[in-house]
C-alpha cells in the first residue's frame, strides 16, 4: 500500500454549506477500515467545528484554525502550534472597524474587503503575521503557519511521511496542503489556481468529490494516477538530445552496475543525494563504508561497531530519518546472514507505514551472493524501491536480479555488464545503440515496461561536484587532462596538473606564450573538455574573442574567474 492516509478539507470539500452528507460519511468509514487514517485540516475554529460535524471521531488529527491548532480527536487534548493572536492587533481591527471579526485559539479572521485595513492595522504594528485568503475569507496568522505546517505536525505524531499521503481540497489556502501531499486532488468546485496544480480533479463537487477519490483510493490505491505524479520524479540524467531521464521514485526496481572506476558509486551517490533532497526515506547497506557522509542520513556501524537489526528499525520508525548501514564490522562471511534478519523486518515496517521507500544495497554481490542458489529470503510478491549497486550483476542472486525494472549500466564497460546482466536471468538484451560510453555515461534498459536501450550522460551529485573543486584546483589530475603552455614553436613544456598550477604558471609566461594559447582557444576548451565547467569555459571564450584586452587585462579576468569558481571554495 502507498497511501496511508488521506488529509482533507473540509468547507466546499468534505462539506457542502457547512454540512456532511451521509454517502460522504459512509465512505469516510470504509476509509477507516482500510487501515488508513483520516485527518481532516480546516481553516475553521474547533468550537465551530463541532457544532456542525459532530463525526470528528472518524479521523486520527483534526488540524484547525488554518494549520494553527492540532486537535486529537480520540482523546479531546488540543495543541497550539503557534503564539496566541495579538491583542493589540485585536483592539485595532475593532477600532478601524473590521467586522466581523473572529478571534480563535491562535488565528483572527474576517471577510473581504477588510484585506486591506489588515495589512494596513499589521504594517502600522510592525507584526510578522501573515494574510491568508480562503476565497472571500481573510485569516491572520504567524508567518508560516498554514495547512502544510499542521499537516507536518499531524504527520509527526502519527509516524507517516507526506509522501505516503493524498491531500483534496478546493481553495487558496489549500494550496500548500496539497503541495505538501504526495497526491494532489482538487474537487470539481476548487478555484481555478488549485485546478492547476493538482494531479487529479474529481468530476463530481464537495462531498460526491471526496467520495469519487475514496472509491479510486480503496479500488486501486491510486495506481492509475501515478503517470500524474512527474514533479516527484528524481533526475538521473540527460540524453544527447538534452532530454532529461527521469525515474518515478515509487515501483521501479533499480540496478547500477558497472567496473570500478567507471561511475556506479557516483551514480548511486547522486541518486540517494536526489531522494533525500525530496524527503523520500531510505536505508542504505553500505558493507564498504562509501557513503558516510550522505547529508541527512545517520550512519549506524562502523569498522569497530557491527549494527543491529533493533537500532536500524528504531531509527527509521520516524519517517523523517535517512540511515546508512555501514558493515564493516561484520566479517564479509556473516554479511548475508546480517542483511536475511534486517529485509524481513524492513519489509514489515514498510507494510505498516509505507516506509523507508528504498532500500539501497551497495555491493549486492556480498549481502545476495550468486552462490546461495535459491535465495534465503521470503520475496514479497510485489517489491517497490529497491536498488542494487554491483562490479558485476552475475554474482549477485538470479531471484533478486528478477525484481529488476531497470538496468543503468555505467562506464566505458556498458555493453558487456548489460549482456552479463541478461545471460544472470536468461533473457536476451534487445539490441543496444552503436556508442562508445566513457566514465559516467549510461546504457539504460528499461525491462520493465519493455522497451529499447538507450545511453545517458549521468548527473553527478552535489558531493561529486564539491569533491571535484577541490581536486581541479588543487589536486593532481590525469595525465590526459594536465594543460601544457609549449608555446608557438613548442619551445616550451609547462604543466599544470590543476587550476592554482595553472594560474601560477600563467602568471609567469611571457606575453607571446599567453597570447598563443588564447587566440587559439585553448584555455576554454580545456576548461570544457579537462575541468568539465561549461560555465568556465563559456566565460572564458568571451575573453579570448576580444581583442581590445592587453595580455595583462586578460590574464587578470580569467584569474579572477578560477578564483571565484574554485579556489574560494577550496
Amino acid at each position: 500500500m502507498r497511501y496511508y492516509a488521506l488529509a482533507t478539507d473540509y468547507d466546499n470539500t468534505l462539506a457542502t454549506d457547512g454540512f456532511v452528507s451521509d454517502r460522504t460519511v459512509i465512505a469516510l468509514e470504509r476509509v477507516q477500515r482500510s487501515g488508513r487514517k483520516l485527518i481532516l485540516v480546516t481553516g475553521r475554529e474547533l468550537p465551530d467545528l463541532q457544532h456542525f460535524f459532530p463525526r470528528l471521531d472518524l479521523f486520527e488529527r483534526v488540524v484547525a484554525e488554518n494549520g494553527a491548532l492540532l486537535y486529537r480527536p480520540a482523546t479531546r487534548e488540543e495543541k497550539r502550534l503557534c503564539d496566541s493572536p495579538s491583542q493589540e492587533l485585536i483592539t485595532l481591527l475593532r477600532q478601524r472597524h473590521v467586522a466581523p471579526l473572529a478571534v480563535g485559539q491562535c488565528i483572527i479572521s474576517t471577510w473581504k474587503p477588510h484585506e486591506v485595513t489588515v495589512l494596513e492595522a499589521i504594517r502600522d504594528l510592525g507584526l510578522s503575521l501573515q494574510v491568508i485568503f480562503n476565497k472571500d475569507a481573510v485569516m491572520i496568522l504567524p508567518s508560516g503557519v498554514n495547512k502544510a505546517s499542521g499537516l507536518k505536525a499531524a504527520l509527526k505524531e502519527l509516524n507517516l511521511s507526506p509522501h505516503n499521503v493524498v491531500g483534496i481540497g478546493d481553495a487558496e489556502n489549500d494550496y500548500a496542503l496539497l503541495q505538501l501531499c504526495e497526491c494532489a486532488v482538487a474537487v470539481g468546485n476548487a478555484v481555478p489556481k488549485l485546478k492547476e496544480i493538482a494531479d487529479w480533479v474529481t468530476p463530481g463537487e464537495y462531498g460526491t468529490g471526496v467520495v469519487e477519490l475514496i472509491e479510486r483510493l480503496l479500488a486501486s490505491d491510486l495506481r492509475d494516477l501515478e503517470s500524474r505524479l512527474t514533479r516527484h520524479e528524481i533526475l538521473l540524467g540527460v540524453r544527447p538530445d538534452d532530454q532529461e531521464v527521469r525515474l518515478n521514485p515509487y515501483g521501479p526496481n533499480l540496478l547500477i552496475a558497472g567496473v570500478s572506476g567507471g561511475g556506479k558509486t557516483t551514480l548511486a551517490a547522486a541518486f540517494v543525494e536526489r531522494l533525500v533532497e525530496q524527503g523520500y526515506q531510505l536505508c542504505l547497506i553500505d558493507p564498504e563504508g562509501d557513503y558516510q557522509e550522505v547529508t541527512g542520513a545517520v550512519v549506524l556501524g562502523s569498522s569497530k561497531r557491527a549494527p543491529s537489526v533493533n537500532e536500524v528499525i528504531q531509527l527509521l520508525e520516524r519517517p523523517d530519518q535517512n540511515t546508512v548501514v555501514n558493515l564493516l564490522g561484520i566479517s564479509l562471511a556473516d554479511r548475508p546472514l546480517f542483511f536475511n534478519k534486517l529485509f524481513p523486518a524492513l519489509l514489515k515496517l514498510r507494510t505498516q507505514v509505507g516506509r523507508p521507500h528504498w532500500l539501497i544495497i551497495d555491493e549486492a554481490h556480498h549481502l545476495l551472493p550468486a552462490a546461495w542458489g535459491t535465495i534465503p529470503l521470503t520475496l514479497p510478491p510485489t517489491l517497490h524501491g529497491l536498488g542494487l549497486v554491483t562490479v558485476q550483476p552475475e554474482r549477485v542472486a538470479p531471484a533478486m536480479l528478477d525484481l529488476i525494472d531497470l538496468v543503468l549500466a555505467i562506464g566505458p564497460t556498458s555493453e558487456q555488464t548489460l549482456s552479463a546482466f541478461g545471460h544472470a536471468i536468461g533473457e536476451t538484451v534487445p539490441a543496444t545503440p552503436q556508442v562508445s560510453l566513457q566514465q559516467s555515461e549510461v546504457l539504460a534498459w528499461p525491462r520493465r515496461p519493455a522497451n529499447e536501450p538507450f545511453w545517458f550522460r549521468a548527473h553527478p551529485p552535489q558531493t561529486t561536484r564539491q569533491r571535484h573543486l577541490r581536486k581541479y584546483a588543487e589536486g593532481e589530475m590525469t595525465p590526459d587532462r594536465v594543460f601544457y603552455f609549449r608555446g608557438p614553436q613548442r619551445e616550451l613544456n609547462l604543466r599544470a596538473q590543476n587550476l592554482i598550477t595553472f594560474i601560477q604558471i600563467a602568471e609567469g609566461i611571457d606575453d607571446r606564450t599567453w597570447l598563443y594559447h588564447l587566440r587559439r582557444g585553448d584555455y576554454s576548451r580545456w576548461f570544457g573538455e579537462a575541468v568539465n565547467d561549461e560555465e568556465l569555459a563559456a566565460e572564458t571564450k568571451s575573453i579570448e574573442h576580444r581583442l581590445d584586452l592587453s595580455p595583462r587585462e586578460s590574464r587578470s579576468l580569467i584569474k579572477d574567474f578560477i578564483e571565484a569558481r574554485y579556489t574560494g571554495a577550496a
